[in-house]
């Protein structure tokens, strides 16, 4: 009588570090960048063009239009159409769920900048800060709960998203998926959901903690009324 299959468990040792390309460990590193550079990207370039928008608001609409043009396309065939600029590499991937990450994050910044109540600024002004002090010092900090809202929602669809580039050779834990299509086998699928979901919670997780942080009123506030 020979072996069955291995337990989920005994898959998971096994293919944990080979010290392959496609080990569960190899993996879970290329997925990790591939869901952080975009967030970091996203948020770096939406800033100043939430600002902007913000400013003069002439530029949101054409802005807001275009971007969620760019986040409507469907991720496959961008990757697919980014593979004869970038090649079969991680940038081909990080490129798209960059450009969709700031397509989430103008309008965040342009929300949490409205939010900033105008007795606010004009204290800020009567005090004698600078535009930029204002900025800095004021508005961004309480503009800061509704932009890391819409950074949440950017770092959980981008570890999700990123599976799908699997289909390319560059999909970080989607190639589990692939690798199980392949050969019907359920642990790799198990182990890559199990993964994913993981991941998507810790840095859910991370940017509540990040956001109780950075703004310790609200939190008081909230105490207060209850």
């Amino acid at each position: 009588m020979g072996d069955g299959p291995p337990s989920l468990w005994e898959w998971f040792g096994r293919n944990w570090d080979t010290g392959r390309a496609d080990s569960i460990r190899t993996l879970l590193t290329d997925h990790v960048t591939m869901s952080l550079v975009p967030v970091v990207l996203a948020l770096v370039v939406a800033l100043p063009l939430g600002l902007a928008c913000a400013r003069w608001r002439w530029l949101y609409q054409p802005t807001s239009g275009l971007m969620n043009v760019v986040y409507a396309l469907p991720s496959l065939p961008v990757f697919m159409l980014m593979i004869s600029v970038t090649g079969l590499s991680q940038t081909t991937v990080i490129v798209p769920l960059a450009f969709y990450g700031v397509a989430v994050l103008i309008p965040a910044v342009v929300d949490g900048l409205d939010s900033v109540p105008d007795h606010v600024r004009q204290s800020a002004v009567a005090m004698g800060f600078t535009p930029l002090r204002r900025l800095l010092a004021v508005e961004l900090p309480i503009a800061a709960p509704v932009v890391l809202a819409g950074l949440r929602v950017v770092a959980v669809s981008s570890i999700s998203l990123v599976s799908v580039g699997a289909l390319i050779g560059q999909g970080g834990l989607g190639g589990l998926f692939t690798r199980a299509y392949q050969n019907p086998f359920m642990p790799p699928v198990i182990v890559g959901i199990v993964l994913v979901v993981a991941l998507a919670l810790v840095a859910d997780g991370l940017l509540v903690l990040a956001q109780r942080l950075l703004t310790p009123w609200v939190r008081a506030r909230k105490e207060a009324a209850s």
